[in-house]
């Protein structure tokens, strides 16, 4: 398993919008991952946390969670994008903010390998808090897509 320091690492190099938002690792295994961002490169014009920003950092969040898991089940390398997003903003980001993603449930999980398995590609959907200052700022979902080919894995 990697250490969150080397998913970290894996992430600015081949993400170069993470390491621009200061994004860190904080977890990374295959039930749950926790990105953090600090506020001031993610800043607005009101001294809050742009809105993309937060979606970028949910958005990774799920994307790392589904590309660590699919390399732990032993299907690394297989590209793994975002279709569909949504964010539903609770409340403003005044400070460092992280995301947190859950490992989607058992069988939504086992019908996403099967379909990779028999189709080739597959889609599973994710869930991810944002949290700043312990106090939820906003709910995501999404719906990552693994393809073709074999690639590098995290």
């Amino acid at each position: 398993m990697k250490t969150p320091t080397a998913v970290e690492a894996y992430l600015h190099e081949h993400i170069p919008l993470a390491a621009a938002m200061g994004v860190r690792v904080i977890a990374a295994t295959v039930h749950e991952v926790i990105l953090e961002a600090p506020l001031e490169p993610n800043l607005n014009h009101r001294d809050a946390a742009f809105g993309g920003s937060v979606a970028a950092v949910s958005i990774l969040a799920g994307w790392t969670l589904v590309h660590r898991r699919l390399h732990e089940e032993g299907i690394s390398g297989r590209r793994t994008v975002i279709q569909a997003s949504s964010v539903h903003y609770v409340a403003p980001v005044d400070t460092a903010f992280r995301a947190t993603c859950q490992s989607p449930p058992p069988t939504a999980w086992a019908r996403f390998l099967r379909t990779l398995a028999r189709k080739g590609r597959a889609r599973v959907w994710v869930e991810a808090e944002v949290t700043s200052r312990g106090t939820l700022a906003a709910r995501f979902e999404g719906a990552y897509v693994a393809l073709g080919p074999p690639q590098e894995p995290v």
